[in-house]
């Protein structure tokens, strides 16, 4: 099947027309086009997120299945429970939101995912992202220890539909954190799901799971009409992690 080449402006594929998994790069949609905020907004907003490597041209993505992490199956094992619990106790410790998208985006790129040698945030990526900050669709979720930021992530929201993008670390379970906060801010404003993108075992450890992407892409497009919440962390979130359930030990 031929990949179809974007121009700027040119509107999607049908996320439904990503190859499958007979074809070369299973969930591959579209190549070229642009990372500007109008074509990032339409790509989020249709299940479709970019993702290449220095040297490729942009490649748009929509996999099926689809990785989600379901706010309420969040899963605070114990050890994260204790850490989380100490975290929220020492006043030398805080999550931000958005003092920091620069430094955040950069570190992510300096970490590469899980199995993967390199990174896929690359310059361009980094740049069209700032941007897409600026205009108010991506945000930064940080985990500070004694003043220094020691952790966190960033991702997209479109109404009420939120995707993460990548995290780092940099004081061991930091990034677990920064999580942690998202999931409990999304909860406190009924967001009810977290796009993951792809399976990972770390991911499948803290509560994702896949969902065919007719159903993500229908899910994303409802809640893309609401209206998006405004992005500030205060501690009283905390609480909605509270009525999580407790793994089994």
């Amino acid at each position: 099947m031929k990949l179809p080449w974007l121009d700027p402006g040119d509107p999607f594929p049908d996320a439904s027309q990503a190859w499958g998994e007979d074809q070369p790069a299973p969930g591959l949609l579209a190549a070229g086009g642009v990372l500007d905020v109008p074509t990032l907004e339409r790509a989020y907003g249709g299940g479709i997120f970019p993702w290449f490597s220095e040297g490729q041209p942009i490649l748009w993505w929509s996999t099926d299945p689809r990785m989600v992490l379901f706010t309420q199956e969040f899963r605070l094992h114990r050890s994260l429970r204790k850490t989380l619990a100490r975290f929220i106790a020492d006043p030398r410790c805080e999550v931000r939101f958005d003092s920091a998208f620069e430094r955040v985006i950069r570190a992510c790129a300096a970490s590469p995912r899980e199995g993967q040698s390199g990174t896929w945030i690359v310059p361009e990526m980094v740049r069209a992202y700032e941007a897409f900050h600026a205009a108010g669709r991506a945000h930064s979720v940080e985990t500070w220890i004694d003043g220094e930021l020691a952790g966190g992530l960033y991702c997209v929201n479109i109404g009420r539909a939120v995707f993460g993008e990548s995290m780092f670390t940099r004081v061991p379970d930091a990034s677990k954190i920064a999580l942690a906060a998202l999931v409990a801010f999304c909860r406190a404003h009924g967001i009810d799901c977290i796009d993951c993108q792809q399976n990972t075992r770390h991911l499948a450890s803290l509560g994702a799971r896949e969902v065919p992407r007719g159903a993500f892409v229908a899910a994303v497009a409802q809640r893309a009409k609401l209206p998006p919440p405004h992005w500030q962390f205060t501690p009283v979130y905390w609480r909605e992690l509270q009525l999580l359930p407790k793994p089994a030990a």
